[in-house]
């Protein structure tokens, strides 16, 4: 069963994943922390956690959206066409009954005497005053409008909750609009590449700026685009990398990708019936999420080298040490083991396991749980496999956002006492100033599945067939570009 959890334990999570220590601290202190002092906490952190804009606009659409969905000329139009249909479909069921009711007639006609015949033509001859017929005929013809209108009326209100027909026009117009919302408030949120934001109005003054002398630049800030949880349609995804231009041709040319995270993968994905597209629209939803991460931890290790070849550190150096040598789970202070586990994962590893055990995004557990590389669990907080031995009480790991497990599996490569080598291979390389490159490192996870080296074997297979090694230098667009640190 899909575990519903509430937006407060969805940050707990994301806080223990990403390891902060100060929420931590209050939740030892029987201390407790509201929603928006979490959320504070988190982004001070830097932990990616869907934004209040971007939910707040599209929850008001989604809103929108459950309202009725016509206006008023298209609502008059559609009861106008019932109401006929209706009209027509009594006066059907007259035609039907009419040959029935002739013939009835014509027996009973035959069957009354000659006495009572004359008495019918004598009141059929019998002469009424003209305004008095009149009135008859009107009242007649009244009475008649008034049935079939009723007819109508009734057999509209069944058309209205039963007619097929129309619950399929329904249907369309209401999915057609909410495609076009979603469609519209997406492209709002992920501007073009040819889109410019306009520059802030500056203040007019008379006074005279002295230029400064040459400083260094603060790091730019990457311009994040977190999609919440909308449970959105393959289709509108297509469309929507569509109108911001999100190619992977062009990505593997100029190695920049967009900042586009979402929370989860659509769970139609399995829907499309091209193998290439459905992998290409996998590769676009998770390459953003690996390289960000990676650039995390290449921030990380340009400031462990600002650190260590410092002779006196602050306070704040020194609690950023401990922080880190606790999350890389280092112990008595090893500076030059955290050196080797604060490294990346080579982007084409990480989007082959991600693609091998998620099933390129439609497996139970990605779609679920956001489970993409498949991480065990014994703590009960996971997805039981359906083919799982009955010796073996093992769950899928679940998490709050897909960023989150691509975290989670950077972790367990660098700190898992089973991935020693994939770690000491790599650090060889960095010793050597040559790149890190997955084709070079996948013969040492052997032990990430029980196949071993044939699990090995796949991942390169899936790395060479899908050129993912041209992912491998890809960067965020406007990242700051930080020279290889040779630690």
């Amino acid at each position: 069963m899909k575990k519903n959890l509430s937006y407060r334990d969805k940050l707990l999570e994301l806080a223990s994943i990403y390891k902060i220590s100060e929420i931590k601290n209050y939740e030892k202190s029987k201390k407790y922390l509201t929603t928006p002092q979490i959320e504070h906490i988190l982004k001070k952190n830097k932990v990616p956690i869907p934004t209040e804009v971007n939910k707040s606009i599209l929850e008001i659409q989604a809103k929108k959206i459950s309202k009725p969905i016509f206006s008023v000329t298209n609502k008059v139009n559609l009861i106008w066409i019932l109401f006929i249909k209706s009209i027509l479909k009594v006066l059907q069921g007259f035609v039907k009954i009419f040959p029935f009711l002739g013939n009835g007639i014509i027996k009973i006609c035959s069957l009354i005497s000659k006495g009572t015949i004359n008495l019918l033509n004598g009141i059929y001859n019998f002469k009424v005053e003209e305004r008095k017929a009149n009135k008859i005929f009107t009242g007649a013809a009244v009475i008649t409008f008034i049935c079939l209108f009723s007819a109508g009326g009734f057999y509209m209100t069944k058309y209205i909750t039963d007619d097929e027909s129309v619950k399929l026009m329904l249907d369309k117009k209401f999915e057609k609009k909410t495609k076009k919302l979603e469609k519209e408030n997406l492209a709002k949120l992920i501007p073009s590449d040819n889109e410019k934001k306009p520059l802030p109005k500056k203040q007019e003054t008379n006074k005279v700026k002295i230029p400064k002398k040459d400083k260094k630049k603060k790091n730019e800030v990457v311009s994040e685009f977190v999609l919440p949880n909308l449970n959105l349609k393959t289709e509108t995804v297509l469309s929507l990398f569509s109108d911001v231009q999100y190619d992977l041709n062009k990505v593997r040319s100029e190695k920049k990708v967009k900042p586009i995270y979402f929370t989860q993968f659509p769970k139609d994905l399995d829907e499309i019936k091209s193998v290439k597209l459905k992998k290409d629209t996998f590769i676009k939803i998770v390459l953003p999420l690996i390289v960000a991460e990676n650039e995390k931890i290449l921030d990380d290790r340009y400031e462990l080298k600002k650190i260590t070849s410092k002779k006196v550190t602050t306070d704040k150096e020194k609690y950023w040490l401990r922080k880190k040598l606790k999350e890389y789970k280092v112990l008595k202070g090893d500076i030059r083991e955290l050196e080797k586990r604060m490294d990346v994962i080579p982007v084409s590893i990480a989007l082959a396991q991600a693609a091998k055990e998620s099933g390129w995004g439609t497996s139970r557990f990605a779609l679920e749980g956001n489970a993409i590389f498949g991480q065990w669990t014994w703590d009960g907080k996971g997805i039981a496999p359906l083919e799982r031995d009955k010796n073996k009480g093992h769950k899928i790991l679940r998490f709050p956002i897909l960023r989150a497990s691509v975290k989670a599996y950077q972790n367990n490569l660098n700190t898992h006492k089973g991935y020693r080598d994939f770690r000491e291979k790599r650090h060889s390389l960095r010793k050597k100033n040559r790149s890190v490159r997955g084709l070079e490192l996948t013969s040492t996870l052997d032990k990430y599945a029980q196949t071993g080296k044939e699990y090995t074997e796949v991942l390169e297979k899936i790395i060479q067939d899908n050129k993912l090694s041209d992912f491998e230098s890809v960067q965020l667009t406007n990242s700051v570009v930080k020279q290889e640190l040779n630690l």
